[in-house]
């Protein structure tokens, strides 16, 4: 290899992201194997220079570092399981979106195969891959990603969160579940406005502006949910508690369903009776937890 090569790659699974991960590492000039279980996904890729190998064994087999990107954890334990012997020295690093648990139980398979492991989280559409907008999360062996992080990189800004394998996928479906009540909130919104003919376009531009400024509290609020200090600043649960009524009521005589809206009247209300009245609504974190976290803090 010269000094100006790039390592070899390879890439396991070719759906839409896996394709969009190997185009991002041809461009950046890495020799990339690939392999998908329908073959024929492969082609555009190959005609671009990629390997294509026969078997998930042979694609292990290629490459010092391996990305798999799949439908599911049932499904990379099912196609690297036949692989496991190819791993041995390899660096896996594991795309596909998935559990803290499922992270933490490959990591550990994966140690039985003498490969190092990485778990990731993709914060990103496959349009996004390979551009600086990109980010992708990692966690899991440090020494592993430092010596793949330059590679990594060709898919995007890698941010690595620490030594516990299950952290990328926790911060992955966090993240997720920001973005899951954001836009459940304003499809529920846009049902209300639409109710009377307003068209959303015409609506969505007053969403942006004040969802951007609800949104510089969240820092105070994570203060708050830190120290167990939880200020009513304006407005106190009981006050929500009783006005979060009208939008149930609202949404039922404009026609619209309100199963996006009741968890969070039933989580008030929780709040209210259990002494939490006077408290900020950071205080519902503490409502959330349904078991105590169990074993010391992972290993940043």
């Amino acid at each position: 290899m010269t000094d100006n090569a790039r390592p070899p790659v390879t890439v396991i699974g070719l759906g839409d992201m896996g394709r969009a991960l190997a185009g991002a590492l041809l461009d950046a000039g890495h020799p990339t194997t690939v392999w998908n279980r329908t073959a024929s996904r492969a082609d555009a890729l190959a005609a671009r220079g990629a390997a294509v190998a026969a078997t998930p064994a042979e694609a292990v087999a290629a490459s010092p570092l391996v990305i798999v990107c799949l439908l599911d954890d049932g499904t990379v334990r099912k196609v690297l399981e036949p692989a496991a012997g190819a791993l041995d020295g390899r660096t896996l690093v594991n795309l596909t979106n998935g559990t803290p648990r499922q992270a933490r139980e490959t990591a550990a398979w994966a140690a039985g195969q003498g490969a190092q492991y990485v778990d990731g989280g993709i914060m990103a559409v496959p349009p996004m891959i390979g551009r600086p907008e990109a980010l992708v999360l990692y966690s899991g062996s440090p020494a592993a990603f430092a010596a793949h992080e330059a590679t990594l990189g060709a898919l995007g800004a890698a941010r690595h969160l620490g030594a516990d394998p299950g952290l990328a996928a926790l911060y992955d479906v966090a993240l997720l579940s920001a973005m899951y009540g954001m836009f459940g909130g304003f499809l529920h919104a846009v049902a209300l406005t639409r109710s009377e003919k307003v068209p959303a376009a015409e609506f969505t531009p007053l969403v942006v502006a004040w969802l951007g400024a609800m949104m510089e509290s969240l820092p105070a609020m994570a203060e708050a949910v830190d120290s167990g200090d939880h200020p009513a600043t304006g407005s106190n649960l009981r006050m929500q508690a009783t006005a979060y009524v009208n939008l149930l009521e609202a949404a039922r005589d404009q026609g619209v369903g309100t199963e996006l809206m009741e968890p969070m009247r039933a989580l008030l209300d929780r709040a209210v009776a259990a002494g939490h009245g006077d408290d900020g609504l950071s205080s519902l974190v503490d409502l959330l937890r349904t078991a105590p976290a169990d074993g010391p803090a992972p290993q940043r």
